[in-house]
């Protein structure tokens, strides 16, 4: 005979390990504190941004030191509580360099202040990420009643396709234009987002300019050694019935 059991509560409410309590009221935010003093960096330009270099582990130590006996969790939770944060890789190291950068950064800059001051337009444009098209998993978040599936290995060999998000920036009125492509990144690619930009945007704004400004690197589609990219602008420049003028970054400064 079977037997149906109240699985509803199997653990008496207060059951289980207790948590050991943070001895919060003994002084040890101020030892902490001590502690970390000559082990703090900051950022200059935002007195609320610290780290150290100083591990859990050593942390620990040194408040065992002072008479604390405290977890990892819980200098994990005084780090936070204090506003401690970690530190990421920051791709800074150039793989290179080039005897003229700054000649050529000090030209752009003239460039740049000529063209503004005539009321011609000066715009970047780069080449984003290529992202593949399918059920794949994608960074953020969303209002939704079911959480959204997507599958477990992003295969390229899964993907219904790819996308390449060509993008456009105008400094003078910080403001951005994207194009998408879904076959490869080519010189003709962009000089046909170029069109439309001008067409869908710098036409608009900028009715009276004689000249535009481009801001690129030199590699990929807007490569600065390859005279098919310069071939496809001077087609585009007769399209538009407009100069068109590159100016490219330096080498080894498309990270800047």
């Amino acid at each position: 005979m079977e037997t149906l059991m109240d699985i509803t509560g199997i653990r008496q409410p207060g059951g289980g390990r207790k948590k050991r309590p943070l001895p919060l009221n003994s002084g040890i935010d101020q030892d902490f504190l001590d502690i970390l003093q000559q082990h703090t960096a900051g950022n200059p330009m935002n007195s609320s941004i610290r780290w150290t270099y100083l591990k859990p582990r050593e942390i620990v130590s040194e408040l065992l030191k002072k008479g604390y006996s405290v977890s990892r969790n819980i200098v994990r939770y005084l780090l936070k509580k204090h506003e401690y944060v970690k530190r990421k890789a920051q791709k800074n190291i150039t793989m290179g360099g080039h005897p003229d950068r700054n000649a050529q950064f000090e030209n752009i800059t003239q460039l740049k202040q000529d063209y503004l001051d005539a009321g011609n337009p000066v715009i970047s444009m780069d080449t984003k990420k290529k992202e593949l098209l399918g059920t794949f998993y994608r960074n953020g978040s969303l209002y939704t009643q079911a959480a959204i599936q997507t599958n477990d290995h992003d295969f390229p060999s899964s993907a219904t396709g790819s996308v390449i998000p060509h993008g456009f920036y105008d400094l003078k009125r910080n403001t951005g234009y994207i194009t998408l492509g879904t076959s490869h990144d080519t010189s003709e690619f962009a000089c046909d987002s170029l069109f439309q930009w001008w067409v869908n945007e710098g036409i608009i704004h900028y009715p009276k300019a004689k000249s535009l400004l481009i801001l690129c690197d030199g590699g990929g589609s807007n490569s600065s050694r390859h005279y098919i990219f310069k071939e496809d602008l001077q087609k585009t420049a007769n399209a538009l019935g407009l100069e068109i003028r590159i100016a490219h970054y330096p080498p080894y400064t498309s990270k800047y």
